[in-house]
């Protein structure tokens, strides 16, 4: 607990611009409108493209016995994955409601 403490103290900094951040980009993100919103997740699913990438990389790099840095590339490929491909699923959707239905 003690050295909870004291790497709370150390990064004191850090950790206020994180949550700085997460409220900031959970107001953002709120209040785009719903014509931006294709857009922008296609853009956020090139950022993400990015980071898989990035993170196979960085596995390719780590020592064999690093698991540490294994573990988290796998897990950093794994989600940016799932956000990639969540994100192209919103977006079809999303583009789907701008189609003309067909008449039978």
């Amino acid at each position: 607990m003690e050295t909870f403490f004291q790497f709370f103290t150390e990064h004191l900094n850090f950790i206020f611009t994180i949550i700085l951040m997460i409220i900031l980009g959970f107001e953002v993100i709120s209040n785009v409108p719903t014509v931006l919103h294709t857009p922008l997740m296609s853009g956020a699913n090139a950022i993400h493209g990015v980071v898989i990438i990035g993170a196979i990389i960085i596995m390719g790099q780590a020592e064999p016995d690093n698991y540490l840095a294994l573990i988290l590339g796998f897990l950093a490929v794994i989600l940016g994955t799932l956000n990639v491909v969540g994100g192209f699923v919103v977006t079809d959707r999303m583009l789907e409601m701008f189609k003309k239905k067909k008449k039978n």
